[in-house]
């Protein structure tokens, strides 16, 4: 199962570029970012063991990180549009036999009931509304029966009239890591231009028209959000 993205490719060469310092731009850009990592693995299922992981925006692989801290014995499949991100990746994971694919998440072709979990930081926020409908619907016949998926991410419409005292609140925080405000501006530059959020609230909404029959926050702190979505058949 594949469909198009409609997002403009150069996100990619975008992203090449904010690889150098990712880690220490995503803690010091994104409230909340380790706490948001660490949902990925907080209260899963005791008998839950995943035998394949597929990371949709892997970036420079932190939630995979996270993720093979509790399953090291899983094999990983690891998608990013970045060739930077994904060069970064397999240095970083040379040890774990991995596999790395190139490609927008929106572009790949999802094999029915291969995954027992996918997982997405802080990457589904560049899809528009139609297409994370239909990226859940792939992500739910991607799933094996009992599969998880979880993603983090900020999760409110910017015509919400909560938005405008988020972007204040947000600007707070980024500027106590960046005080010269360079980090801010593009920080604002790249929302503007690329990122599509949407409300929690509709989002669980449209897990559930997907097929999926649990979902619940994990994690949130105001709109920076974890949820986690079960299949069950």
């Amino acid at each position: 199962m594949a469909f198009k993205m409609q997002t403009e490719h150069n996100i990619a060469t975008e992203f090449d570029k904010f690889s150098v310092n990712y880690t220490t731009d995503m803690i010091g850009c994104v409230p909340h970012y380790l706490d948001l990592l660490a949902s990925f693995t907080k209260d899963l299922p005791r008998e839950f063991f995943p035998y394949q992981i597929l990371d949709l925006g892997c970036g420079n692989g932190n939630v995979t990180s996270e993720v093979l801290k509790l399953f090291p014995d899983s094999n990983y499949t690891l998608l990013d549009a970045s060739d930077e991100m994904i060069r970064i990746c397999k240095q970083r994971f040379q040890q774990y036999p991995m596999t790395y694919i190139t490609s927008y998440f929106q572009d790949h072709v999802f094999e029915e009931n291969l995954n027992d979990m996918v997982v997405a930081g802080f990457s589904l926020h560049h899809c528009h509304s139609e297409e994370k409908k239909r990226l859940f619907k792939a992500i739910f016949h991607s799933l094996k029966n009992a599969g998880i998926f979880g993603f983090s991410d900020l999760m409110i419409d910017k015509n919400s009239p909560e938005h405008p005292e988020l972007i204040k609140e947000w600007k707070s925080f980024v500027f106590k890591s960046f005080p010269d405000g360079e980090k801010w501006n593009w920080l604002m530059d790249h929302y503007r231009d690329y990122d599509k959020p949407d409300d929690y609230k509709n989002q669980i909404t449209w897990l559930y028209e997907a097929g999926f029959n649990d979902v619940k926050i994990v994690m949130r702190q105001d709109y920076w959000i974890h949820i986690r979505a079960t299949k069950q058949t």
